[in-house]
Parts: C-alpha cells; sequence; structure tokens
C-alpha cells in the first residue's frame, strides 16, 4: 500500500465523543491505518471492521480504570472482539478468518484520547496526524493478537508497525529508542 491508497468504506466506524477530534479528519486517518496494517499482513480490508472511539483524557481513564485497574488517562485502548490462539513468543499471530463485504468479521474496538495523543506529539516533536496514525496501527495489531509482554514479542511488533507506517510516508517512531505505546 502507499501513501494514495484510498481507504476502504465502512472499515473503520468513528464515533466522535470529544469535538476536539473535529480538527482531524479521523475517518479517513483511522480508516487509511487500518487497511494498510490488515494490508501489510496480508488480510483483506473488505472483511473485517473495527470501532473507535474518539474521546478525552477523562473517558480514557475511566476505561482504563474500569478495564486495566489503572485510574489514569492513557493514548490509546484495545479490545479484541476474540482472543487470540497461543502462539510461541517472537511469532506473528495467526490471523482471524475475515468476513465478506456484506458481513465482515469484527475486530473489536478502540478508544483514543485527544489530550494525551496531543501533548505526545507535541513533546515528541511529532505532527499528530503522524502521531494518531501511529497509535491507531499499533491498537489495530493488538486486535489481531499482536502484543508487547515480552521483548520477542515487542521487537515483532515494532518492526511490524515500522513496515507499516513506512508504507504511510510516515517515520520510524521508534528511531529515538522510544517505547511501544502502553
Amino acid at each position: 500500500m502507499t501513501a494514495t491508497t484510498p481507504p476502504v468504506a465502512d472499515l473503520v466506524d468513528v464515533v466522535i465523543e470529544d469535538p476536539a477530534w473535529e480538527a482531524l479528519d479521523l475517518p479517513a486517518l483511522a480508516s487509511r491505518a487500518a487497511v494498510a496494517t490488515l494490508r501489510n499482513i496480508g488480510l483483506r480490508p473488505d472483511g473485517f471492521e473495527l470501532c473507535l472511539l474518539a474521546c478525552d483524557d477523562a473517558r480514557i481513564a475511566s476505561l482504563n480504570a474500569d478495564f486495566r485497574g489503572r485510574a489514569a488517562p492513557t493514548n490509546v485502548l484495545s479490545w479484541p472482539a476474540a482472543d487470540p490462539p497461543p502462539r510461541a513468543p517472537g511469532t506473528h499471530p495467526a490471523p482471524p478468518a475475515p468476513g465478506d463485504a456484506d458481513d465482515p468479521e469484527s475486530l473489536g474496538d478502540i478508544a483514543i484520547a485527544h489530550g494525551v495523543c496531543t501533548a505526545e506529539a507535541r513533546a515528541q516533536g511529532k505532527r499528530i496526524e503522524d502521531h494518531v496514525t501511529h497509535l491507531i496501527v499499533h491498537a489495530v495489531l493488538h486486535l489481531l493478537g499482536y502484543d508487547h509482554e515480552c521483548d520477542t514479542d515487542a521487537a515483532l511488533m515494532e518492526q511490524v508497525e515500522v513496515s507499516i507506517l513506512a508504507s504511510l510516508g510516515v517515520d520510524d517512531p521508534y528511531r529515538d529508542g522510544a517505547r511501544a505505546p502502553q
């Protein structure tokens, strides 16, 4: 996929809860990132769907407390629709079976917080669009069973992210030793 490949309609259902997100064309950005992620690992985007909640820091802090026991805002959270099968550390997860264009398979849900994302982008000297693209790619990979719980899984996930982001014209977010999104 190149930076000019159009997004797949209806892949990402974006729910904008925080009006601050209106400054970005988040539906197009999210679809572009999700399509690139799926294509990079050999999946047909038209066989899947996911939902993205674009919220504020208070909402994501509440979600983080409810689901992870951490009462603080974070940049992005993800909830896979299905538990991934076990895999050996450092290996790619088994890809999910796609639905079809009329009945796509749900990958799960993502929530992303405007304030945290904006502050991180500013602190890292990145364009907000590039940072949000990275976080969406990262979250979609989590929906597909990738994680960064051990060093070999983290290295694999980062390698896949860097490849996807390069296909979108986004610089390697780890080149200066940055850590994976939590």
